[in-house]
């Protein structure tokens, strides 16, 4: 015997129900079949919602009603030929007629009671299931129609009753011993107690029918068929690249379901698994797809893991008190408060210390739960031996599941870092001795993201997804995303990356796109977003809440440079551009490091000091191998170096400058690095990475711009260097005169720092350096004599850009 079993989705309309009769048709005629099905898809729902209605008083209910006559009416007509079509009309309008006597008499009465509820939806497989058998019929297939009260026996626990498996499986082997049909449909999900009064088999009611009837027959086989091509490695609603589980065993297929999966529930598996029956989960709209096989063992794939699932809409409770450590009976008061609420514990968690005892249950019972425990707990309450029971909303399970995980070591820590790197808080931890799970409670805001980096953690041999959000789309923000756009192919390729840009904000405006922006026409695209502020953008960022997340500031912005700790704080990474961070105070600077750290994110700036050189790079090298910085010396103005190099006095000086802005060399005001104050940035961020504590008012900076021409717009600043052409024309005939070049220089040594024009002879490092190079020279404990030199391009937009993408990568690990 073979039971096969259509779900809600397979029969909710007449296309669909034609899908499941040809796959009974194919179905090999030596075997008796036995077809279980449920409600057209929505009916059952659509009946509740009329009687809770009818009980509210609401005569709308009679709407809802004539909507559900009309859809199994219409179905009647388009499945079945005409000439076939009066009986089943006939029996259709009949059980319509007996829903509506029903709900006029909840409607009279304002009760609606478990009895009664069980009743009215029992109508939901009675009519699907007679008007499948008519289409059987239609299509000449021998078919007999029998009601699953008259075989499945319970108790009177009306809702989801228990089988009484004695009486059932007698039943049932009587039943299909003695009639000699081959082929037979019933009703799933319905039931009846001693009295024959109908009950329900509860949530997966359909599927467990199937199971019962399959263990009862010693079924070969039992086929649930739905709208998905087996049980997958995630949810597919929440991991777009999930995988089919092609076998799983029945211990593992329990754990997922009960933890959310909802290919399948739990009971289904209880009736088949003591006789090792295998069940197929097939897909209705796929039939060709091989689908997933649950059995006795489990397949052996290279993973642990067989699957990760989750159940969304819980509430942690949690008792705790001190008077509760070393005294028994505590935990099986509480458990028992429960129970007798008929309150369902889906986890179960106590400290070591005896303090508390915390348990999980479905949010709709957390007022019940309370009420429930602070009433047991009442004298220990009021004599402060325990708090009254505390309550967490909006929470999450997600659990990792697989027979194989059993003594592996590594699994929890995998899951555990998985997690944290992306900021999801744990709430409670719960393994079971069997080691076949392991479920974490989280915030139900952060299920999607726990689920996808898990999926990716455990299953992802290919790519590993990170959400790119830039701020900044000017000179460097434009190179940066082509240069992205150049290499993304080669990134997922070589890295395994998948690198999306979501969004790209400017000062005005910001375009986001979950899916990935279209880098080929990113402006258009940037032009034509709603307006926003950099603040909305950031605050959007944080509530998106993805997995992998980098916050690329390109900008020049005090503003962005003040929201890196908010973002740091939800573990997204942060690669800075922008200088003003960690120029600003010591004290911010440092509470960013130490955010860093604690939430796990990477806060990586190393285009602060000398755009895509690997300054900071190699200065964090020396250090953490050891090495102390005793001295540095150091040209690390790109913009200062191009103005010394082509200045000669024959051109204006504020001429070559305007030449270093138009080459993209200098900062959006070049006085920043004229004054500057733009190395003295660098030198400070140089010094604090090797551990001092400085702030910009402790270099000293000796400056050779006249003061006159530090004040007023950008244009009056280059008209007054024009005045004062005369005084660096002055500056450069006296360097030139001895021989030397000019060189704006930075220096650190014994925690003092200063940055000044320098005269640079031949023999210096600085001499030979020119363009817009910067260089760097390290002395360190290793290095006293001969420094450790880092020299090339410090300025221009594609190199910074440059620097920004390396870091970009670097924050991916």
């Amino acid at each position: 015997m073979q039971v096969i079993k259509f779900g809600g989705s397979s029969v909710a309309s007449a296309e669909n129900i034609n899908k499941v009769v040809d796959i009974i048709k194919n179905k090999p005629k030596t075997d008796k079949v036995v077809i279980v099905v449920s409600a057209l898809g929505g009916i059952t729902d659509l009946l509740l919602q009329c009687a809770q209605l009818a009980a509210n008083n609401n005569e709308t209910y009679k709407t809802s009603l004539q909507e559900i006559e009309t859809r199994h009416l219409n179905t009647v007509k388009e499945l079945i030929p005409v000439t076939q079509q009066s009986s089943v009309l006939s029996a259709v309008k009949k059980m319509c007629n007996e829903i509506e006597d029903i709900c006029n008499g909840i409607f009279l009465l304002g009760e609606l009671s478990e009895r009664t509820k069980d009743k009215i939806v029992s109508y939901g497989e009675l009519l699907s299931s007679q008007i499948i058998a008519a289409k059987l019929k239609a299509v000449e297939l021998n078919v007999q129609w029998k009601d699953a009260r008259e075989l499945i026996a319970t108790d009177s626990n009306f809702g989801a009753a228990f089988v009484d498996f004695s009486k059932t499986n007698t039943a049932i082997k009587n039943y299909f011993n003695t009639e000699a049909s081959s082929l037979f449909i019933l009703p799933g999900f319905i039931s009846a107690d001693t009295n024959g009064i109908t009950t329900t088999l509860g949530r997966g009611g359909s599927d467990y029918t199937a199971a019962i009837i399959a263990g009862a027959a010693d079924a070969k086989v039992l086929e649930i068929w739905t709208d998905v091509s087996g049980m997958m490695t995630a949810d597919p609603r929440i991991v777009t690249n999930i995988k089919l589980i092609p076998k799983i065993s029945y211990q593992e297929a329990m754990e997922l379901s009960h933890f959310g999966a909802k290919v399948i529930y739990p009971p289904t598996i209880q009736p088949v698994m003591s006789k090792n029956i295998p069940v197929w989960i097939k897909n209705t709209f796929a039939p060709q797809d091989e689908g997933t096989v649950i059995q006795n063992e489990s397949m052996k794939n290279g993973s642990a893991i067989r699957g990760i699932s989750s159940i969304n809409k819980i509430s942690l409770i949690s008792l705790e008190g001190s008077g509760m450590v070393g005294i028994p009976g505590f935990s099986k008061r509480l458990f028992e408060a429960l129970a007798n609420n008929k309150i369902n514990v889906i986890l179960i968690t106590q400290s070591s210390s005896e303090h508390s005892i915390c348990v999980a249950v479905d949010a709709a019972n957390a007022v019940a739960a309370k009420q429930a425990v602070d009433t047991a707990f009442a004298y220990e309450i009021e004599t402060k031996k325990v708090e009254p029971l505390f309550v967490e909303n909006d929470l999450a399970i997600v659990a990792l599941v697989g027979d194989n995980m059993k003594s592996h070591t590594g699994i929890a820590g995998r899951m555990f870092s998985a997690m944290g790197k992306n900021g999801v808080n744990i709430r409670a931890i719960a393994q079971g001795s069997s080691e076949r799970n392991i479920s974490s409670v989280i915030a139900l805001s952060d299920v999607t993201k726990a689920v996808n980096v898990l999926h990716e953690a455990f299953f992802e041999t290919t790519y590993k997804q990170v959400n790119v959000f830039i701020a900044g789309a000017g000179n460097v923000g434009g190179k940066l995303l082509a240069q992205l756009n150049q290499q993304l192919d080669y990134i997922k390729t070589s890295s395994r990356l998948n690198l999306k840009i979501v969004g790209i904000a400017n000062s005005k405006k910001a375009l986001l796109n979950d899916e990935g922006i279209d880098l080929n026409n990113w402006p258009a695209l940037l032009a034509a977003a709603p307006a926003n502020t950099i603040e909305n953008y950031i605050d959007t960022i944080i509530a998106k809440n993805l997995r992998n997340t980098i916050f690329v500031d390109v900008t020049a912005s005090d503003v962005v440079a003040t929201c890196y700790n908010k973002l740091l704080q939800k573990s997204i990474a942060v690669v800075a551009c922008n200088k003003v961070a960690c120029s600003s105070s010591y004290n911010y600077y440092q509470q960013l490091k130490e955010s860093a750290r604690e939430f796990n994110a990477k806060f990586l700036f190393e285009t602060n000091v000398g755009a895509g050189l690997p300054i900071i790079g190699t200065l964090n090298d020396l250090i953490s191998s050891g090495d102390k910085i005793n001295k540095m010396q150091a040209v690390l103005s790109g913009t200062l170096n191009f103005v010394f190099n082509n200045y000669d006095g024959k051109k204006s000086f504020a001429s070559v400058v305007k030449q270093a802005q138009d080459e993209g060399y200098t900062e959006p005001d070049p006085r920043l690095d004229l004054s500057g104050k733009d190395v003295m940035r660098k030198i400070m961020i140089l010094a604090r990475e090797s551990g001092e504590k400085i702030e910009m008012d402790d270099i000293a900076n000796n400056s050779f711009m006249p003061e006159s021409c530090m004040h007023g717009s950008v244009e009056n600043f280059y008209a007054e260097m024009e005045k004062h052409e005369a005084h660096f024309k002055a500056i450069y005939e006296e360097a030139a005169a001895k021989g030397n070049k000019l060189k704006f220089v930075a220096s650190y040594e014994n925690g003092k720092a200063a940055v000044g024009l320098q005269h640079i002879n031949p023999a210096h490092d600085f001499y030979h350096l020119y363009g817009k190079d910067n260089i760097v020279l390290f002395y360190t404990n290793r290095y006293p004599e001969q420094p450790m030199v880092v020299k090339g391009a410090g300025a221009g937009a594609d190199v910074t850009a440059s620097g920004v993408f390396a870091d970009v990568i670097r924050a991916t690990a």
